[in-house]
């Protein structure tokens, strides 16, 4: 009787007894792809940064031309310095001045430096290439 009883006892508690299969919630993952939606707009909602760095979208398409232009025309002015400079093969120190730019060349231990001076704002750049 008491066979019975234990063989009672570990079969009901095996009767609920299941294998786990772990299955992933993320489509990345393996999980399933209509997850991927949900998981999108839940991240979007959550994100407490926004995109403060670019100005295109709330640029003017005149803005934006004129932006486009005033870079192409400082990418035309630095190719010729560097084309005069460069030509050669060998660059000449000295100060160029580009409306506000001011860039100065000049020969170190270090190598061939290279300072680039805003005058209107005060940002300054320092490029060294070594020997």
């Amino acid at each position: 009787m008491k066979t019975v009883i234990i063989f009672f006892a570990f079969g009901i508690s095996f009767a609920g007894v299941q294998q786990f299969v772990y299955k992933p919630v993320n489509p990345a993952f393996g999980g399933d792809t209509f997850n991927y939606q949900w998981l999108l707009s839940s991240a979007v909602a959550q994100n407490q940064f926004k995109n403060t760095s670019s100005n295109y979208g709330s640029l003017s398409s005149l803005d934006s031309f004129t932006e486009s232009l005033n870079r192409q025309l400082l990418s035309q002015l630095s190719q010729k310095l560097f084309g005069d400079q460069f030509g050669d093969g060998n660059l000449k120190p000295g100060n160029y001045t580009f409306g506000s730019m001011y860039i100065q060349v000049t020969q170190s231990d270090k190598g061939l430096l290279i300072k680039i001076l805003n005058t209107s704002t005060g940002e300054q750049s320092e490029i060294i290439i070594p020997n």
